[in-house]
């Protein structure tokens, strides 16, 4: 009897556990019928929009700074040769590379004794020449005695012809009185003729010899600028550089010496190109734009200004655009072969803006926030770059917003919410004030009293909450710390 019983409660206990399974399995079949015949869910996507920062086109009037790099010259620079060889003496204490010198300062002294030799020479045949000159000045004198004399002898001859012919006349004299009276007066003529031929020789003597004193001055004048030349001046305030020669070294003739520099009268030599050359042209000719020049040295930057003066005559072998040069008023540092940053002031350009370049695409581009803050593609002019932004025409869309930094996730179309930088802030708004029962209040109170803030925000706290009206933030942070 037990045994049936035990049995029957096992079947029973097997078909409730069979009947559970199918129902088990009808159940898993039936939700994944219903699964696959379900149609699929659809869930709402939500647009991603993007926050970009924007500048807004405001048309105005800019200046573009063209940018180029130069370098600094001397307009005076010379270069200091030793007009004659020998040895140097002595130096000035200047004499030495980046030396200060003033002017008419000796700078050089070369042994003079080979042109005092050459000097007194010359001053020796000076003496010589006047001396030659003199002699022939006292012959010629002698030369127009004797012709006078001649002269005056001629005249008796001829006045004793003209009596012996007469007498003749008159029947008193002789044919041979006559005859040897012309002979007299033939000799005397000669003889005239012979003291001119005298005097003639003696002028071409003293002609000869003043030309031989003018040489002999001529030579002795460039023997004492030889002599002068034995010591070298300095001609203008400025500084040595290239010095080659020192005391007891030997010098020849046109040799360098050194190189003198005026540091004080400076100018920048800069080249652009025939474009940026182009649009610095007013009516065809190049104006005296004001320029800026900086030398970056460890951080600090020494400036100078200046303004154009003249640009090249021609464009040398091998290189392109224009050579432009500036003198500087005053540069203080700067040094002849500073390599410089060159700013020009262009003309200003009206109705333009300047924007960051990273707003600008590479088609000339821009991104424009239109309605309902979606991006619009719009064609801009680009007129200049100016390092890190660029210069761009506004016509019509002056007041718009652009995007000042495009990035490949932003196209026409997409969804922004603008940031502008430069919009004024919105003053922060007032709390609210709410009023505590005394319970509410005490509460608080004791919750504040009872943390572990400092004592500072303690004290700052319960003033607030023992006031007629407690901002709502503060009741709700403090309850929300305390759980309730």
């Amino acid at each position: 009897m037990r045994f049936l019983r035990r049995s029957l409660v096992g079947v029973f206990l097997l078909a409730v556990t069979l009947g559970l399974m199918a129902l088990a399995a009808n159940t898993v079949r039936g939700a994944v019928e219903a699964r696959m015949n379900a149609e699929p869910r659809s869930f709402p996507q939500r647009e991603r929009v993007f926050a970009v920062n924007v500048v807004r086109l405001i048309p105005g009037e800019v200046t573009p700074d063209l940018t180029v790099f130069g370098e600094l010259r001397s307009t005076r620079t010379l270069d200091l040769r030793s007009p004659v060889g020998g040895t140097v003496l002595e130096t000035a204490e200047a004499f030495v590379e980046g030396g200060a010198v003033t002017q008419d300062t000796l700078l050089l002294a070369v042994d003079p004794t080979t042109a005092q030799a050459a000097r007194d020479r010359t001053a020796a045949d000076l003496q010589d020449a006047q001396a030659e000159l003199r002699d022939a000045e006292r012959g010629l004198s002698l030369a127009n005695d004797e012709l006078n004399a001649a002269v005056a002898q001629a005249t008796l001859r001829e006045t004793a012809l003209t009596r012996a012919r007469d007498l003749q006349t008159r029947g008193v004299g002789t044919a041979a009185t006559v005859e040897t009276a012309e002979i007299a007066a033939s000799t005397a003529s000669a003889s005239v003729l012979s003291r001119r031929q005298s005097v003639a020789n003696a002028e071409a003597r003293v002609d000869q010899s003043t030309t031989r004193l003018v040489r002999a001055q001529i030579d002795l004048a460039e023997a004492d600028r030889t002599l002068e030349d034995t010591q070298i001046y300095a001609v203008f305030d400025g500084m040595l550089s290239d010095v080659a020669v020192s005391p007891g070294g030997r010098v020849t003739a046109n040799e360098r010496i050194a190189t003198l520099v005026d540091p004080d009268q400076l100018e920048v030599a800069f080249r652009v190109s025939t474009s940026q050359y182009a649009r610095l042209l007013r009516d065809g000719r190049l104006p005296e734009l004001p320029v800026e020049v900086s030398l970056d040295v460890s951080g600090v930057d020494l400036i100078a200004k200046g303004q154009i003066s003249r640009e090249g005559a021609a464009v040398a072998e091998g290189q392109t655009g224009r050579l432009i040069f500036a003198r500087l008023d005053a540069a203080p540092g700067f040094r002849p072969g500073d390599f410089v940053t060159v700013s020009v002031a262009e003309p200003p350009l009206r109705n333009v803006a300047l924007v960051p370049a990273t707003a600008v695409a590479a088609d000339s581009t821009v991104l424009v926030v239109g309605e309902g803050d979606r991006l619009e593609s719009r064609e801009v002019e680009l007129l200049r770059r100016q390092g890190d932004d660029v210069i761009i025409r506004v016509g019509a869309l002056a007041g718009s917003q652009i995007v000042a930094e495009r990035s490949p996730l932003l196209g026409a179309g997409i969804g922004v919410r603008p940031i502008d930088p430069d919009a004024a802030e919105e003053p922060p708004a007032e709390p609210e004030m709410i009023a505590l029962d005394a319970e509410r209040r005490a509460k608080l109170v004791a919750f504040v009293d009872g943390s572990r803030m400092p004592d500072a925000v303690k004290a700052r706290i319960t003033a607030q909450l023992e006031a007629e009206e407690v901002p709502s933030d503060v009741v709700a942070r403090l309850e929300s710390r305390m759980g309730s």
